[in-house]
């Protein structure tokens, strides 16, 4: 069962709009019958998600990153290590025989020669990545842009086929509201008159029973 009811009682197209009193009318009248059945305007309808249950999930580097702006504003990104494009520092010098009698001095050539064995492997994928690039980035974002175009044609002709249906439909209701249009005026018309008919005939048949109670007195007397 639906939440939400739609009426469509109203004839746009044939009667007339409401003057401000009459809507301030009816909106007191609504107002009225909203607070007799106990209905808190503050409160969203149940259909719509209430704002206070969303709560965003960020990922760990993003929390990450908020805490860190949180805490200072003015810092700057870290998440780019900028010490692999720093020269590396050359370890001591070595002789003959500082492999037996400075093994730290071997140690740091190891680690020293690993890094940039490390740092000569990453600037070869670089380059060759800058290479694909260079040979098949131009056609690649072309055949991008071409297919963002496709997409872009096509939900604007989506919209632009709902936009056609939308006014068919306002000119089909137009036309269907003007075409009994004056049905609609005659049978209102007919309607008030039968009122007022009903209205007089209900006066005159007051006043002919206050005229049988007076008779009726002036023969009681």
């Amino acid at each position: 069962m639906p939440l939400i009811h739609e009426s469509y009682d109203s004839l746009p197209y044939v009667d007339a709009p409401p003057d401000q009193a009459a809507l301030v009318a009816a909106m007191g009248l609504v107002a009225a019958d909203m607070k007799s059945a106990g209905v808190d305007v503050a409160q969203v309808h149940p259909a719509l998600i209430p704002a206070t249950t969303y709560a965003p999930t960020f990922s760990a580097v993003l929390e990450q990153e908020h805490a860190r702006l949180q805490a200072d504003p003015n810092s700057k990104l870290s998440a780019i290590d900028l010490a692999r494009y720093e020269d590396l520092e050359a370890p001591p010098n070595t002789s003959p025989t500082s492999d037996e009698d400075k093994p730290e001095v071997l140690a740091q050539w190891k680690a020293a020669l690993q890094k940039a064995y490390t740092s000569s492997e990453y600037v070869n994928a670089r380059l060759t990545e800058l290479g694909l690039l260079e040979k098949f980035g131009k056609n690649a974002w072309l055949v991008g842009n071409s297919q963002q175009e496709d997409i872009l044609k096509s939900i604007e002709a989506e919209l632009a086929d709902v936009r056609k249906q939308q006014e068919e439909v306002e000119a089909l209701r137009r036309q269907q509201q003007e075409s009994v249009h004056g049905e609609i005026k005659t049978l209102e018309e007919t309607w008030k008159r039968g009122v007022g008919r009903v209205l007089e005939t209900e006066v005159a048949a007051e006043g002919l029973k206050q005229q049988i109670l007076e008779r009726r007195r002036a023969g009681a007397v």
